[in-house]
């Protein structure tokens, strides 16, 4: 059969397609992106009777400038667990986009007094302050944890009501994603305590609440406390939990 003449089809041209973007040619976005979220580990990694002095606590109160903290029985300190959570938290929230910062440099030093560990969330106006701590309690069969808001802070009932908020949010995500379950001593079974007492919520203008994580006496939640598997799982859970209430 002749050939002059025939145009080639359009499949045999050699001309290129533009390519269709792909999914993966736009970057996920950051769910935290541009959020300030100062996270306090609790205690300091250093004691001495300098802490004893007395400093604002809030309500006309003073207290002293910071306690030592608590430890499990086989002597892992509250203090070292309150920092392993907090930098396994501030990981996470980084990688969702956050900007974190911590109230305490290191592990090693004497950090702030009580009186101080919101002033970071005050100056940089941050979207929460979440204090890290675990508990100590003697009481038979004392497990599980609890959110701590405070009911005079100075940023006034808006505040108090947001820290509310942000409480429960974080007491699901501990709940429905970790094997920690609400305390059995604290809270009536609510997980939630409202106290007047503590300096580092009293004094925050901002969205905050302190977490005990766990009883650090208690047998059971020892050794999820000093687990990094445990702490690993926590940290997605909290970060799961501010996601939530800030999104």
């Amino acid at each position: 059969m002749p050939t002059t003449g025939l145009r080639p089809s359009p499949s045999a041209t050699s001309a290129t397609a533009t390519p269709t973007p792909t999914a993966s040619a736009t970057p996920a976005a950051l769910p935290l992106a541009g959020r300030r979220i100062v996270i306090d580990p609790g205690h300091n990694g250093v004691w001495t009777r300098r802490e004893l002095r007395k400093v604002p606590s809030g309500n006309g109160r003073t207290k002293e400038c910071n306690s030592s903290g608590t430890a499990t029985n086989a002597g892992y300190a509250e203090h070292a667990y309150n920092w392993a959570q907090a930098n396994a938290l501030a990981r996470v929230l980084r990688a969702r986009g956050a900007t974190v910062r911590l109230t305490r440099p290191d592990d090693h030093g004497e950090g702030p007094c009580v009186n101080l560990r919101s002033r970071l969330a005050n100056q940089l106006r941050a979207d929460a302050l979440v204090s890290i701590h675990a508990d100590g309690s003697l009481a038979r069969g004392a497990r599980g944890f609890h959110v701590i808001v405070s009911t005079t802070m100075v940023g006034g009932a808006t505040v108090e009501r947001a820290s509310t908020a942000l409480a429960k949010r974080l007491r699901h995500a501990l709940e429905t994603e970790t094997t920690m379950p609400r305390s059995t001593y604290i809270g009536g079974g609510t997980a939630l305590s409202f106290r007047s007492d503590l300096g580092t919520l009293n004094l925050s203008e901002r969205t905050a609440v302190m977490l005990e994580m766990g009883n650090m006496r208690n047998a059971t939640d020892a050794a999820l406390l000093g687990s990094a598997t445990f702490r690993t799982r926590a940290a997605r859970a909290l970060a799961d939990g501010l996601e939530a209430y800030l999104g």
